[in-house]
């Protein structure tokens, strides 16, 4: 009877001590030490994400601000078609004027036999009206 008291008392220490160990394997301390493990593993790879993020969201509105400014330049090109239009009306009557000028040159010089224009003739030349269309 000695032998299975003592077996008794063995196993109920056993227990007992299982019991103890499983409690302190499992203690809020512990899990507080586990989770601090994860995190300090954990955090340099999300720092690195988070640079990368915002890295990526700077270039991304360079290229917005970029696009956005080539819009309105597009835009504003579209409405100086106007102004293009009044540019070219110049530059033909010019040239027409140019012609003009160069034919009462041409005809003058004819009429007077080699003698050459003075400056105050080229200014007095006749102008044609302007034509605008």
């Amino acid at each position: 009877m000695e032998a299975q008291e003592m077996q008794l008392k063995v196993r109920r220490v056993t227990d007992k001590f299982t019991e103890s160990m499983y409690v302190l394997a499992n203690e809020p301390s512990v899990a507080l030490y586990r989770l601090q493990e994860h995190v300090r593993r954990s955090l340099p790879e999300l720092v690195q994400h988070k640079t990368d993020m915002q890295s990526w969201e700077e270039q991304s509105q360079g290229a917005i601000y970029t696009v956005e400014y080539a819009c309105s330049a597009v835009k504003s090109m579209t409405n100086s078609s106007m102004y293009f239009k009044n540019i070219d009306s110049l530059l033909r009557q010019a040239i027409k004027m140019k012609e003009q000028i160069s034919n009462s040159q041409g005809r003058s010089a004819c009429s007077l036999h080699d003698v050459t224009p003075s400056p105050s003739t080229l200014v007095s030349a006749p102008h044609a009206p302007s034509t605008s269309t």
